[in-house]
């Protein structure tokens, strides 16, 4: 389930105690300096994750919190997060995908007492001094995929991977594809560059996404724009290894042609080798063909 906050939340009948709370959350910092542009929040079973955008300045980011009511009247509300740059929310996309996928191939079953936390798969995604690690795990309650953020901060604290900040949050995996369109909604209206808001009348219609698998490896397509214009993201996704290019329009039909050209020119050796395979068999042959060949 999927829900669109306001720019600002202000406490209602239905959600006041938990509102409140995540209010407090984020009471932290100066207001003139970070701006709310969007909200959105996802309910997957007893949890409430919202995904809001926040502008300062340093560029555009995503704070991502999950919030856990117990069934209890006195349970204490119990509250995690972490946060990504928006220029790093295509990667996270990317890999709630693989996860979607893996997670239907697989199908549903339960974990018996010797598979207790069993992780099922893993990923792994880093940029400047942030690493993300994505673990599908199993017990015996069911299935979730575990987010673990580090920030290397130097020489301070330790964290679980070293000196850094670690902030984790966990998904139910019945809800990753709620979680991970919700995610997509806010990386097409924010995902670019632009300090400024979009001129949506100006901006052009894109194509979706789309990939495919080959062997063990996937490949996304990610039409964006940005103030410099419409750009092709190409990415190489390898568990746990990415590799990702960015094309810019006027270069699309250039890209095409070579493409093209190696295929062709491919068919055409492929070919002579099958021909020239295909002779000496024959030329290998007694009778008649042999002889042929000979001449």
């Amino acid at each position: 389930m999927i829900m669109a906050d306001s720019h600002r939340r202000s406490t209602d009948r239905g959600r006041g105690r938990m509102t409140s709370g995540y209010s407090q959350q984020y009471a932290s910092g100066k207001p003139s300096d970070i701006q709310e542009l969007a909200s959105k929040r996802v309910d997957i079973q007893k949890k409430r994750f919202y995904l809001d955008v926040k502008q300062s300045t340093r560029g555009r980011f995503l704070k991502i919190a999950e919030v856990w009511i117990g069934r209890g009247r006195h349970d204490n509300i119990r509250k995690s997060k972490l946060t990504l740059s928006m220029s790093m929310a295509p990667d996270l996309r990317y890999c709630l995908g693989d996860f979607i996928d893996y997670y239907a191939h697989i199908g549903g079953s339960a974990a018996s007492e010797e598979q207790t936390h069993r992780v099922l798969k893993s990923e792994f995604i880093e940029r400047d001094n942030r690493k993300y690690y994505l673990d599908l795990k199993e017990n015996q309650r069911g299935r979730f995929l575990r987010i673990r953020q580090t920030v290397n901060r130097g020489h301070g604290g330790m964290g679980y991977y070293g000196q850094g900040i670690e902030q984790t949050i966990v998904l139910p995996a019945q809800g990753l594809i709620e979680f991970r369109d919700a995610l997509s909604q806010l990386i097409d209206e924010y995902g670019d560059d632009e300090p400024c808001a979009r001129n949506h009348d100006a901006s052009p219609e894109l194509p979706e996404a789309a990939s495919f698998r080959v062997d063990n490896k996937r490949f996304y397509f990610d039409v964006g724009s940005n103030r410099f214009g419409v750009f092709l993201k190409i990415s190489e996704v390898r568990q746990p290894y990415r590799n990702t290019i960015t094309v810019p329009l006027k270069a699309w039909a250039r890209f095409g042609e070579n493409f093209m050209r190696y295929e062709d020119e491919m068919r055409h050796i492929f070919s002579c080798h099958k021909e020239k395979r295909t002779d000496a068999e024959d030329a290998g042959q007694p009778g008649e063909t042999q002889g042929l060949c000979l001449i």
